[in-house]
């Protein structure tokens, strides 16, 4: 049976964004820039889950200039193709066909268990899609396929990737023979820093998204430098000055969740922003806020303006990544159909 690892104990990352357009301030602090670092000390693998997009209606022409803007936008954020593996889903046919087996795995209790198709589906569950309620067998495919040890993840998907963890154990009961060398191991969560979840800039209690009708509500990574200090300039706050202590500024969610951002631009602690800005008023911080805010993301905008100048040089990078994805993935699910009992 294959390793597919260079070292037998490497650390092993992998972590995907759905190209669904419009990625945000949250996307980059909450994932990106944390994917950046770990590019330093793990073998890391990120893809573009195209995929996981289609779960839900998707204009053919609009998904493919997302998957190019989001390749953009990662590229630009700092990682370095040479260093990871960066690729579209859908190219690796792995991924849906070791779905499939794990569709026969998972149980029909663990999915209904899952909170986010309750919260995506809403009232209108019977005309929710099998792909809508199943993509968390998926999202364990995604992970399992390339044997990863880590996942980096928000809060609200650590719920996937203990089911990811399930769905190995089971497999491992049902067809690894030698219980000491599991077939797969159990990956681990990554929730990184203060900023897992950035609201949106119009209510304090929301997170920041994409499907948000208000533009106003998040900062997109294709902004331009006048767009982040008006939305900054124009974002919620309450009349009172800044406490001294976290556990006073999360009473007030408009105040927390810019400070939130300020600790995570600028690599701090909540607490160390906190003790920087005691006292003071939004009419002082905020000016702050965008300084740092256009530091960090105008070079990512004008980089992403760039590289899709020429959206054949990014399906050439996709390209690479995918057969560096299939070398990997393609023994991994040999040795799976073995296992299960398929003549490959």
């Amino acid at each position: 049976m294959t390793i597919p690892q260079s070292k037998q104990n490497e650390k092993r990352i992998f972590s995907g964004i759905q190209p669904t357009g419009n990625l945000h301030l949250g996307n980059y602090l909450g994932a990106i820039k944390n994917w950046v670092k770990l590019q330093e000390d793990f073998s890391s693998i990120f893809s573009i889950v195209d995929l996981h997009a289609i779960t839900v209606p998707q204009e053919p022409l609009q998904l493919r200039a997302s998957i190019h803007e989001v390749t953009a936008a990662i590229i630009a954020s700092g990682i370095d193709i040479n260093k990871s593996i960066l690729f579209n889903q859908s190219s690796v046919k792995e991924h849906a066909e070791l779905a499939w087996i794990f569709n026969c795995v998972c149980r029909i209790g663990w999915l209904n268990r899952m909170t986010q198709f309750k919260e995506k589906a809403g009232k209108n569950r019977e005309n929710a899609t099998v792909g809508l309620y199943s993509y968390p067998v998926l999202m364990a495919a995604d992970i399992l396929l390339y044997k990863a040890t880590h996942v980096p993840v928000g809060d609200d998907q650590k719920q996937h990737i203990e089911l990811a963890r399930d769905i190995a154990s089971s497999f491992n009961n049902m067809f690894t023979l030698d219980n000491e060398n599991n077939f797969f191991s159990l990956p681990e969560p990554q929730i990184f820093g203060p900023a897992t979840r950035v609201m949106s800039l119009r209510d304090g209690t929301k997170k920041m998204s994409k499907s948000d009708p208000s533009d106003a509500s998040r900062i997109n990574l294709t902004d331009t430098k006048e767009e982040i200090s008006s939305k900054i300039k124009k974002a919620k706050t309450d009349p009172n000055p800044l406490p001294e202590t976290v556990d006073e500024l999360k009473k007030r969610p408009e105040a927390f969740n810019l400070l939130n951002i300020y600790s995570s631009l600028s690599n701090q602690t909540l607490d160390k922003t906190v003790e920087n800005f005691v006292g003071q008023g939004f009419s002082h911080f905020k000016p702050k806020l965008i300084e740092l805010a256009v530091e960090n993301l105008n070079p990512i905008s004008s980089e992403m303006r760039y590289l899709l100048k020429d959206t054949k040089a990014i399906d050439k990078i996709l390209k690479t990544g995918e057969i560096k994805a299939r070398q990997i993935a393609e023994p991994v699910l040999q040795d799976v159909k073995s296992l299960v009992g398929l003549i490959n």
